[in-house]
């Protein structure tokens, strides 16, 4: 034994302690390809907020039933506020609690962008200066905590039959939220409305209203929270990440026809919709292979794309509640057929999406986008912007500005307000433009016209009009939740059952 040996592993000892120092003390510098808690990941992205506060802001869209904040991560070049003719992107993660690993890679997302941008890559500076993105890496966070904590009770227990991914992708516990009710099937069903009415003449596919009957059903507090949160803010480009399958599906999610089950069902903006879908598959390093497929979509997609009523049909869902309430597009992206693969599966998960994150957020400059203004100069808001033969039409925001996702191609672009004459504009989008084109309106004001009939946008915006949530919730019991937060992993089981509480079981737990 050499006389230097013990004071090297000392030194190497010392060192260690000081990195781990180090990451403890800044948990939103570094990235760990490990599961974190809830707290770990708000934990991460106020350090990243604190790391980048020229670009990055956190801020709580609400809470969840057991009371767990929703936090998001915004970034930009001017984090907190809306800038004119800036797209505004959301990316949505965890709303089934046991289908991880999109949180995980949004928790990754934010520490990239931090990182990257300090560090003056250009690709990262371009994107967030002229982007504003929005990052809620956990929309239902009691959901991932009883997964977690049945994931955790699986291994603690020696199981050895069949490999982790499979034993976790198995387990459907944790997959709804506290109440037991499924996210994804939350949502007002504005997809029914739509078909219910698509022979009456002048129906549209846009601008939904919620109606009011959907209020006196149970509202979820995460549901409520969401939808708040995009009906507040601008949105024009999202992505809800899910596991189970390898793919990207597209609206609708619901079947045109109540029998079938299986039955392609193109929304009007089809063909932008797959060139969205198919920017994050042809962007991410296996999904559009065929020889990647994998889960029950295999027989519907096509080079990792699939319309979602053609796939498994469903109502309620988030992504058609985007599409048909606002002016946002929304995807679903599955992430892979283990629900909640093993840690040494992350760093992986990680480099198959990362070019995938980045090509799917510069897709929100695709199109067109600009300002519809009077003879004056002045925006006008609440105009239709409309597309000729495309039945679904967006509004102007405030200032009149607007932002229309678009194949390339010629599109005869119109647009239209209350009280003013139409414009119409023919636009040519070239394959190889990468940005969106800039197209303004100027409408002039009708002499003596008569006052519109403003209905429609009465009945849009009437959210809640009864105050039915406010009176849902007052009657969930606080104590309730506290309570289950410390229940073990398998008292799921027992809830779900529907028979008593078997609080016996807990006497040695």
């Amino acid at each position: 034994m050499t006389p230097w040996k013990g004071l090297h592993a000392k030194q190497d000892a010392d060192d260690y302690d000081s990195i781990e120092m180090l990451l403890a003390e800044e948990p939103g510098t570094t990235m760990k390809f490990v599961y974190h808690s809830n707290t770990q990941m708000n934990s991460i992205l106020k350090a990243t907020e604190e790391r980048c506060p020229e670009i990055a802001r956190t801020y709580s869209i609400g809470r969840s039933i057991e009371g767990r904040e929703l936090l998001v991560i915004e970034f930009s070049n001017n984090p907190g506020k809306h800038e004119l003719l800036e797209p505004e992107v959301k990316y949505i993660a965890n709303m089934h609690g046991n289908e991880v690993v999109g949180r995980q890679l949004l928790i990754y997302l934010a520490q990239f962008l931090c990182s990257e941008y300090l560090q003056g890559d250009e690709r990262i500076q371009t994107l967030v200066n002229n982007t504003r993105i929005h990052i809620l890496p956990s929309m239902n966070p009691d959901g991932y905590e009883v997964a977690a904590s049945r994931a955790q009770g699986s291994n603690d227990s020696g199981d050895d039959d069949g490999g982790e991914g499979q034993r976790y992708a198995a387990s459907e516990i944790g997959r709804n939220n506290a109440q037991n009710l499924d996210l994804n099937r939350n949502f007002p069903d504005l997809t029914s409305i739509v078909y219910n009415r698509r022979r009456q003449k002048g129906y549209r596919t846009d601008h939904v209203p919620i109606p009011d009957y959907y209020w006196f059903g149970k509202v979820t507090p995460e549901t409520y929270a969401v939808m708040k949160w995009i009906r507040s803010i601008p949105f024009v480009l999202s992505a809800s990440f899910h596991g189970g399958d390898l793919v990207v599906s597209y609206p609708y999610d619901l079947s045109k026809h109540p029998l079938k089950r299986n039955l392609l069902s193109p929304c009007p903006d089809d063909k932008v919709f797959k060139f969205l879908a198919s920017a994050y598959a042809d962007a991410h390093e296996t999904m559009s292979y065929e020889s990647a497929r994998c889960g029950s979509s295999r027989s519907y997609s096509q080079k990792g794309t699939v319309n979602g009523a053609e796939w498994f049909s469903i109502s309620g869902s988030m992504q058609d509640f985007n599409y048909l309430h606002t002016n946002c597009f929304e995807v679903t992206v599955e992430l892979g057929c283990d629900k909640f693969p093993p840690e040494e599966e992350l760093f992986m998960g990680w480099n198959e999406n990362q070019e995938a994150l980045l090509a799917f957020m510069e897709a929100a400059h695709r199109g067109i986008k600009g300002i519809v203004k009077d003879e004056a100069g002045n925006g006008i808001k609440g105009a239709q912007i409309s597309v000729r033969g495309v039945r679904h039409n967006i509004t102007s925001g405030e200032n009149g500005e607007y932002f229309r996702l678009l194949t390339p191609g010629i599109h005869v672009v119109g647009a239209s307000a209350p009280g003013y004459t139409k414009a119409m504009k023919k636009v040519r989008l070239p394959e190889s433009i990468r940005r969106a084109g800039r197209v303004d309106f100027i409408l002039v004001k009708i002499p003596d016209a008569q006052d519109q009939d403003n209905r429609t946008m009465e009945a849009y915006n009437r959210f809640d009009p009864y105050n039915q949530y406010e009176r849902y919730t007052l009657m969930a019991d606080v104590h309730s939740r506290e309570e289950r937060v410390e229940k073990p992993w398998w008292w799921n089981y027992f809830v779900q059952s529907g028979g008593p509480s078997p609080t016996w079981l807990l006497k040695h737990y």
